[in-house]
């Protein structure tokens, strides 16, 4: 988007992705739009696509499957979302839905014979995720769902479509950041009690933290210039650099565990009903195709990837 000044709806999207409360450290100023100090920000939060087409498929069949039989009756599907995540799963002011997670759910819509304009979308907070599938509120959920054991034993997932890591957000013209091992004397951000700030805490690697309850108020505190990172998983930080990129960029080295060397894998997978395994086969069938015939990477490019990030198409886990 070309940067000129912040629309409200972007400076103040409510992206409730807090986790448990816990104490605070440093003491944070209140909200203040980004760009109110002179910095520039996004013109407007105007959805726009990848442009990857999507049409229907006909003909389409998953014996065994209660919940596509549910969804070829009804002539729609009900797909679980986020709204507040740019370049991920957002809604703009016009009310239109786009990002990487969104056109992820229309690409499975499309292939279920589904056309993505009789897609239902059901915003569903990240906590009542598991209750909203088991319960047939949505057919199935899209939007920065983690595979976890705990979590499988609730639902099932196809992917994961997309692997994040713990990685870092500055300002575009910022060199003297590098990777968790340059923190040390810099103000870092994230979500009130969230794992990537505690991880910060726990090895040490700046003792100037701060903690809000959105990352877009983070996000404004960096463009202002009152806080000098903003942590949590690659995927969210790419879509705020894509909504913003000549002004900020995500530095691309992840954190290591320090015990292994390895980045901390956040798997997004696709949560679906626990027991409909031939409407699991058939969604990984579908991711399988997207990947190898170039679709995943289109909509990458066209969402995230305006970060100037790149991604890794991840091997999915069938099971």
């Amino acid at each position: 988007m070309r940067i000129t000044r912040i629309a409200a709806a972007a400076a103040v999207a409510t992206l409730s992705l807090a986790l448990a409360a816990c104490g605070k450290e440093g003491t944070p100023t209140p909200e203040t739009p980004a760009g109110s100090n002179g910095a520039a920000a996004p013109q407007s939060d105007a959805c726009t696509s990848s442009g990857v087409a999507l049409t229907a498929a006909s003909g389409v069949d998953i014996p065994g499957s209660p919940t596509f039989t549910k969804i070829k009756s009804a002539g729609k599907v009900v797909i679980g979302v986020k709204f507040d995540q740019p370049n991920l799963g957002y809604k703009d002011a016009a009310g239109k839905r786009c990002g990487f997670d969104i056109e992820i759910a229309q690409l499975i819509a499309s292939k279920l014979g589904i056309d993505p304009a009789k897609i239902e979308y059901k915003e569903v907070a990240s906590a009542n995720r598991e209750t909203s599938i088991k319960g047939g509120e949505v057919d199935y959920y899209v939007g920065t769902y983690s595979i976890t054991d705990k979590r499988k034993a609730d639902v099932a997932f196809a992917g994961p479509y997309f692997v994040a890591a713990q990685d870092l957000l500055v300002r575009k013209d910022d060199t003297s950041i590098t990777g968790s091992d340059s923190l040390k004397g810099k103000t870092v951000c994230s979500a009130t009690g969230s794992t990537p700030i505690q991880r910060v805490r726990d090895q040490k690697l700046t003792d100037k933290i701060v903690e809000f309850k959105t990352y877009s108020e983070c996000v404004s505190q960096l463009i202002d210039k009152k806080v000098d990172a903003v942590t949590t998983d690659d995927a969210i930080l790419k879509g705020y650099a894509a909504q913003n990129p000549s002004m900020l960029k995500v530095v691309g080295k992840p954190f290591t565990d320090p015990a292994t060397g390895k980045p901390y894998p956040e798997k997004y997978g696709i949560g679906l009903p626990h027991d409909d395994k031939a409407l699991r086969d058939f969604v990984n069938a579908a991711l399988e195709k997207a990947e190898q015939d170039g679709t995943w990477q289109k909509i990458y490019d066209g969402t995230l990837g305006k970060s100037g990030s790149a991604a890794t198409i991840p091997a999915l886990e069938k099971y």
